[in-house]
């Protein structure tokens, strides 16, 4: 365990997770890189799987509910005619079928049955709790994991590439989705059976994969020093959200926890406030077309 800092940095590093560790695993690194005990990711990534992982820093932390929340972007290869245990590359092999009669029109067609919101069931090897244990422990045990489908949604679904049998796509999604359950359904609505080949996050809570850094480029830089190159501010990590900007009045109301006068034209469940300075005092949520109330405060540190 890294010791506890002192002066403990506040704010976001968005790094570029390579395929073969787990999304904690980065989270330790990335407290031995910053000497520092406050620091967890927003958004877990299945081992292996690469791209973006946001991960929170000190106060930055308080936010990462926000930033599990926001959409995020994948990019994938699915291969038809094999289905695996855990609906990975990783797992067992369960079946094999013919896949050569399956046509690019057909992928398609299938893939935009996924959009919108949808009922989708969660692999039974995933980190959802069953009884208080993880599913995927329940799972290597050999017991029958039943897990309910859950509803949720899915933007926009692109077929990138079709070179039979593997389908490229692109995914635009929100929290809760899993890339492996849409590989394996599409198999499914096929009826061929199929499984995720390799999955990449090129987005996620308004960042981009170009914005991400490598955990050897991290350590590079934070040991020379150079921490404002890879350490993205408090006030930044909710950019995905709508911005208010609130004159001192307003930031007053929220500080007592009052409710404030807003016009976005907007359909957004939250927003970020922001005082004079750019400074990120909260999130509000709204009450009423024309009111937002504060959802959590933060106080100007210390």
């Amino acid at each position: 365990m890294a010791r506890q800092d002192k002066n403990p940095h506040d704010g976001v590093v968005v790094v570029d997770k390579p395929a073969g560790i787990t999304s904690h695993d980065v989270v330790d690194e990335v407290r031995r890189i910053f000497r520092q005990r406050k620091v967890g990711h927003a958004g877990t990534l299945d081992p292996a799987a690469t791209g973006v992982l946001v991960v929170c820093l000190g106060r930055a932390t308080r936010l990462s509910e926000y930033l599990v929340e926001s959409e995020k972007e994948y990019r994938g290869s699915i291969r038809l005619g094999v289905e695996t245990d855990t609906y990975d590359s990783d797992g067992a092999v369960t079946a094999e079928r013919d896949a050569s009669g399956v046509t690019r029109d057909a992928v398609a067609a299938a893939l935009e049955r996924f959009v919108g919101e949808i009922d989708q069931r969660p692999p039974a090897y995933s980190a959802i709790k069953r009884g208080g244990v993880p599913a995927y422990k329940l799972a290597r045990r050999g017991e029958v994991v039943d897990i309910p489908a859950r509803r949720v949604r899915i933007e926009s679904i692109e077929l990138l590439a079709w070179d039979p049998p593997d389908a490229r796509v692109v995914v635009r999604c929100h929290a809760g989705t899993y890339m492996r359950s849409l590989a394996h359904d599409l198999g499914e609505v096929l009826a061929v059976g199929g499984h995720l080949r390799d999955l990449e996050r090129t987005a996620s809570s308004g960042w981009h994969i170009d914005d991400a850094v490598t955990l050897e480029r991290l350590r590079e830089v934070v040991e020379a020093g150079r921490i404002p190159e890879v350490l993205r501010s408090f006030d930044s990590a909710l950019r995905h959200l709508p911005r208010v900007d609130l004159d001192d009045r307003g930031v007053k109301d929220i500080e007592c926890g009052r409710p404030v006068r807003v016009e976005l034209e907007t359909r957004a469940r939250l927003a970020g406030a922001h005082d004079a300075s750019g400074r990120l005092i909260a999130v509000l949520a709204p009450i009423s077309k024309t009111r937002w109330q504060p959802k959590k405060v933060f106080p100007r540190a210390p």
